[in-house]
């Protein structure tokens, strides 16, 4: 299985958090949700045996949100599913400084969604984000995009630009 990865060995002890051992289970995982892996397998990997690498050199375990980008990413719609519905506002809140562009960046899951046309997680994340109360909810949907991928637009700007009138719900 893409998750059986060896542990390195430093002085007796295994070094599951190393940076290297971290890129090794993080591709791991990265493999897992792009071959559309089963919803069990990949929490079991998510929550127990997979880390990834912060710049700040720490070893972190991935977050809902986190999951969810690569979800979306490889249109795996069963984990999306999974984690809107099981994590709700943790799926959908920011992730951390490795998954995002710059520091000011707004969480990225709807324009990703529009930007990767993955109409039918698009519209589990608008669920989601219906429990949010009102104003943060507006807040949520209108929120413009990084600097340096979307030039600061929303997700509705990036739908117009991109002619994807399906992504306007």
């Amino acid at each position: 299985m893409p998750w059986d990865v060896r542990l390195a060995d430093r002085g007796g002890r295994a070094d599951y958090k190393s940076e290297k051992q971290c890129k090794k289970t993080s591709f791991a995982f990265y493999q897992a949700v792009r071959d559309l892996l089963a919803v069990w397998a990949l929490e079991d990997m998510r929550t127990m045996e997979v880390f990834h690498w912060e710049e700040d050199g720490r070893a972190c375990a991935y977050s809902p949100s986190e999951a969810l980008l690569y979800a979306l990413v490889h249109d795996h719609q069963p984990y999306a599913r999974y984690l809107l519905s099981r994590f709700s506002v943790g799926a959908l809140e920011m992730p951390s400084k490795s998954f995002r562009c710059c520091p000011s960046s707004c969480t990225p899951h709807l324009a990703m969604a529009v930007r990767y046309n993955r109409l039918a997680i698009l519209q589990m994340i608008l669920a989601a984000a219906k429990h949010f109360p009102e104003g943060e909810r507006l807040g949520y949907v209108n929120r413009r995009g990084c600097a340096h991928l979307e030039a600061g637009k929303t997700p509705l700007h990036l739908a117009c630009e991109l002619g994807r009138p399906e992504c306007l719900l």
